[in-house]
């Protein structure tokens, strides 16, 4: 077998996987709003947090604590308290307003992160990128269409949700010089368990059966969404399948029609496919720089 072929069979099954991981976010997402009807959502982000722990135990456990040295436990800490910032901000968007909308705001995270490096790392960003940030919140505003109907201020958390994300992607890319994509990962999944365990103590409450279930649903979906992710970054380029990422939009979109009887109009679907678009275009210039 050629090694075009190798190379486009794997663009495919990265892509699939991506669509799958993204599913699977949007899923969470459609979760973490039908739970939090009873339950807080501070508590839902703990099990998410949970989940991610366990799962990273086994690999604590065969590589040994001396994995875990590092000289870089200041931005570790920056990284997991802009983590947890973003990820409760998150959850209270999307118990507040509708999946899509609040799945949508976060894409700009993306678009954000070169904001960021600029000012903080003072990165170069080309004419290209500061195009494709415009075009992404151009498709922003078409999917919120404020003309039609009045945005919720609750739009606005999700929107520092997506600047905390953003952030600390640029924290991890600062990171990555040094220390090991596990090592980064099993860190904040550590801090993250452990920070939002400590809201329980005042915001615990009994949950029933079936929202067991629904947490244990919640916490799994999380964890394969993660692992299809990072094993299809791993096998084809992010110029070539990353602009799958933004199909996240599509499916809360479902979700929330099907399940929440949330609105689905053209100017949603317009929108979501110039922020698509212009995530292609990011994601091609950062190939090219």
């Amino acid at each position: 077998m050629s090694s075009t072929a190798v190379s486009t069979r794997n663009v495919v099954i990265a892509s699939c996987l991506i669509l799958s991981a993204e599913a699977s976010f949007a899923g969470v997402s459609a979760l973490v709003k039908y739970l939090s009807d009873d339950q807080p959502f501070a508590q839902l982000v703990f099990f998410r947090n949970l989940m991610a722990f366990l799962v990273l135990l086994p690999w604590l456990l065969r590589k040994g604590p001396s994995a875990l040295r590092t000289e870089k436990l200041g931005l570790h800490l920056l990284r997991g308290t802009a983590g947890v910032a973003a990820m409760y901000l998150f959850f209270f968007a999307i118990a507040t307003i509708p999946l899509a909308q609040a799945t949508l705001v976060l894409l700009l995270s993306p678009f954000l992160i070169p904001i960021i490096g600029r000012l903080w790392l003072k990165e170069y960003v080309a004419r290209q990128t500061w195009l494709a940030i415009l075009l992404g919140f151009v498709g922003v505003f078409i999917f919120l269409s404020p003309w039609q109907a009045s945005i919720s201020p609750i739009v606005g958390v999700a929107f520092i949700a997506a600047v905390f994300a953003a952030f600390t992607k640029t924290v991890i890319r600062k990171m990555s010089v040094t220390e090991s994509t596990s090592k980064i990962v099993f860190y904040f999944s550590t801090y993250a368990t452990f920070a939002s365990a400590i809201p329980l103590f005042w915001l615990w409450q009994p949950m029933p059966y079936e929202d067991w279930l629904g947490v244990i649903a919640m916490g799994s979906l999380a964890v394969y969404g993660q692992l299809a992710m990072t094993r299809a970054f791993s096998i084809a380029p992010p110029a070539k399948v990353g602009v799958f990422t933004y199909t996240s939009v599509m499916f809360a979109a479902l979700l929330g029609y099907l399940y929440f009887d949330e609105a689905v109009a053209w100017h949603m679907f317009w929108g979501a496919v110039i922020i698509i678009i212009a995530g292609y275009f990011a994601i091609r210039t950062r190939r090219k720089s």
